[in-house]
């Protein structure tokens, strides 16, 4: 029968041994070096100067002095003396200055975080991970940074979405509250679409570029082109507001037809045009004259057009062009003037139009 234990290495009590005290406190002192072991250390070659009694330490390669010959082995200071603790695979030790979990592998400690996490099914950060979200994260910040090229890396970052065909969704979703306020990716094609709701159910485009050709464009961008299908008499020495009925088009509804004038949807710089073309009553000696107002009363800077040579009716026209910030809710009009003679503002060919540019 062995004298020692098989794993820790403790002294049996043997049959009629004398001193048997020795041999139980010796087993007690390894115990005490080995269970819940910790230790100060694992970088030092040499011991220490001055040991407290219960001082242990995994023993760095290269050791010198009383610890020669002792690499890796748990070196314990007890009753005055170092006792040797040779590791057995499986062992576990607590790094005190490094705050560090090892186990002994059978030729070396190694840290306890394994170096890859493969095929796992959920991973949660701060926070429950489930079938739905395998992946899930709680936390304030997060920061992904290229390997540099001294790490042996390439000094580039890229981070890569796919989905399996281009009917399928790949994206981000933005949500406040857990209601989704922004969508960005592509979403039921590959073309790359920017999204926004309020309510999480109904989106509106703001952006869209086609894939096939990079052409970019803004869906709920406030835009139009209104025009009259008849002819809008003006008389002598009147600012007239003219009859736009009819819109080549109206996105967002922006142009208000039933009162002839575009309302701005949103704060912003819109870019406005029009074409007043002169359709004679009586005298082509009229002094024809154009402008675009602001909410009904104020001139907007820059769009006063007049035409003062004798017209010829149905060629001379007049084009106006200018750019102005509104307010949400603001309207712009379309106004004509005639002086020396009255005329008409020719249906079809006087038109009125305008975008939202900034």
């Amino acid at each position: 029968m062995s004298d020692a234990t098989t794993h820790l290495l403790l002294p049996y009590i043997l049959a009629a041994q004398a001193q048997k005290h020795v041999t139980h406190n010796e087993a007690l002192r390894i115990l005490d070096g080995l269970v819940q072991l910790s230790v100060l250390d694992r970088d030092l070659t040499a011991p220490p100067g001055s040991p407290a009694d219960g001082d242990r330490y995994i023993v760095g390669s290269g050791a010198t002095g009383d610890w020669a010959g002792w690499d890796l082995n748990v070196a314990l200071w007890t009753d005055g003396a170092w006792l040797r603790l040779p590791p057995r695979t499986g062992w576990r030790a607590w790094v005190e200055d490094e705050g560090l979990l090892l186990v002994y592998d059978g030729a070396g400690w190694v840290g306890t975080t394994p170096a890859a996490l493969q095929n796992m099914a959920l991973l949660g950060v701060g926070t429950i991970a489930d079938a739905s979200n395998p992946f899930s994260a709680k936390l304030n910040a997060a920061l992904w940074t290229a390997k540099t090229v001294a790490e042996g890396g390439t000094g580039d970052l890229f981070y890569t979405m796919n989905k399996e065909a281009a009917g399928d969704d790949l994206g981000l979703t933005l949500q406040t509250g857990f209601v989704t306020k922004a969508l960005v990716g592509l979403f039921g094609s590959d073309r790359f679409r920017l999204a926004v709701s309020d309510d999480g159910s109904t989106f509106f485009d703001g952006l869209t570029v086609d894939n096939a050709n990079g052409i970019v464009d803004q869906p709920r961008l406030p835009r139009f082109k209104a025009y009259t299908n008849y002819d809008n008499y003006v008389g002598v020495g009147t600012w007239t507001k003219i009859g736009l009925n009819n819109t080549d088009y109206n996105d967002q509804g922006a142009f208000d037809a039933a009162n002839n004038h575009f309302v701005a949807p949103a704060d912003g710089t819109y870019l406005f045009g029009a074409t007043l073309l002169y359709k004679i009553n009586a005298s082509a000696t009229a002094r024809m004259r154009g402008r675009l107002v602001l909410n009904g009363t104020t001139e907007i800077r820059g769009s006063l057009g007049e035409i003062s040579a004798t017209h010829v009716s149905l060629a001379t026209a007049i084009w106006l062009q200018t750019m102005v910030p509104l307010t949400a809710g603001d309207t712009v009009e379309l106004q004509g003037y005639f002086r020396v003679a009255d005329g008409y503002f020719a249906a079809d060919h006087t038109s009125f139009w305008g975008c939202k540019v900034g």
